[in-house]
């Protein structure tokens, strides 16, 4: 018998302090068996530092041909693509031609500079394309701040951000290598 996903619920208030984005919003997160509680925070933290009412979860790690997150306009065209992890080169190509902006979140200190390293030439050709690297070691401390239902709060302001819980706080440093 599959396993089925665990939900978990995420009441997140965001005061995106650079944007002048305020929003305060309850997500229910499908984590599936196949994916880490580590990836499914940084989902959520993907959400919260492009945070926008018309900014959704799709189906993640089980629809090949969609990414984490996308923000669609009215005509359904996809304005943002969000990814997480090290897509190959055909996935990143198939982003940059839907949509109009692509951010990807890479992580693992072992694996995300070398494929940095591979594909920084590639995606420099890319005007559409940033990606933002996340530490393992923030990951980590995403991860303690889980609970089944959580109440967080975000702040972002420059080039950092502060998430609080319930289970204490995380300060999230991106690392831009491409924007």
């Amino acid at each position: 018998m599959a396993q089925k996903a665990t939900i978990y619920k995420a009441h997140i208030n965001i005061a995106d302090l650079d944007r002048h984005v305020y929003v305060d919003m309850t997500h229910t997160i499908a984590c599936h068996p196949s994916e880490t509680l580590q990836r499914m925070m940084l989902r959520l933290l993907a959400w919260g530092l492009n945070a926008d009412e018309n900014l959704t979860f799709t189906k993640g790690v089980s629809a090949a041909d969609e990414p984490d997150l996308w923000c669609k306009n009215l005509s359904d065209e996809i304005e943002l693509w969000i990814d997480l992890g090290l897509p190959d080169e055909k996935r990143i190509r198939k982003a940059s031609n839907r949509s109009k902006q692509v951010i990807i979140f890479a992580y693992g200190d072992r694996a995300a500079p070398i494929w940095w390293q591979q594909n920084k030439i590639k995606i420099n050709q890319f005007d559409n394309i940033s990606v933002v690297y996340i530490k393992d070691e923030t990951l980590a401390e995403l991860e303690a701040l889980i609970e089944r239902s959580m109440q967080l709060q975000l702040t972002i302001e420059g080039e950092q951000a502060w998430l609080s819980s319930n289970n204490g706080d995380c300060t999230i440093i991106p690392e831009w290598w491409h924007r």
